[in-house]
């Protein structure tokens, strides 16, 4: 498959922006996913995630097409969750081989994701499931992250004498 000079440029330029933000910032919210291509060139693979949080918890909705629980590792570092994963290449099925391919655009190969929370989360109640492709994590806020409603106490009132708009006697 050929691609385009714009293709490869496009490529370069977000893997620049990706590790210079990365130096200037630490980890970013949104880092390249990478994966090779046949014909080993390095080609962007989106993991897309959907991310958002209640009073009480960070949701994170990824697709993760052709991957299997098994296929899948979340690891949750102080605010910082990574999802990576792995996908067969179809081309490498022993019901392909000999075959004739066509068209050969299914995404294969090593997938991987980190989102940073702007709240620190209990990583032990984390909860994961998966249903037809779908991997939602559940990530209940830390204690110290969460509203809390404080009690606004003051002096007791008193009263003002009437014609008296500055509170003091004379």
């Amino acid at each position: 498959m050929t691609r385009s000079p714009f293709f490869s440029d496009l490529v370069s330029l977000r893997d620049t922006v990706d590790r210079l933000a990365g130096e200037a910032f630490g980890t970013t919210p949104f880092q390249t996913v990478w994966s090779r291509s046949g014909n080993g060139q390095q080609i962007a693979q989106p993991m897309p995630l959907d991310v958002y949080a209640t009073e009480e918890q960070a949701v994170i909705v990824a697709a993760v097409p052709g991957m299997r629980p098994d296929d899948l590792e979340l690891t949750v570092h102080q605010t910082t969750v990574t999802l990576s994963g792995t996908v067969g290449n179809v081309a490498d099925s022993e019901e392909a081989k000999g075959a004739t391919w066509y068209v050969h655009e299914l995404g294969n190969g090593a997938y991987r994701r980190s989102i940073t929370l702007p709240f620190p989360v209990d990583a032990d109640q984390t909860e994961a499931t998966f249903e037809h492709g779908i991997l939602r994590i559940t990530l209940p806020k830390a204690e110290s992250a969460k509203p809390r409603r404080i009690a606004i106490g003051g002096a007791p009132p008193q009263a003002i004498a009437a014609g008296d708009a500055g509170g003091t006697k004379q």
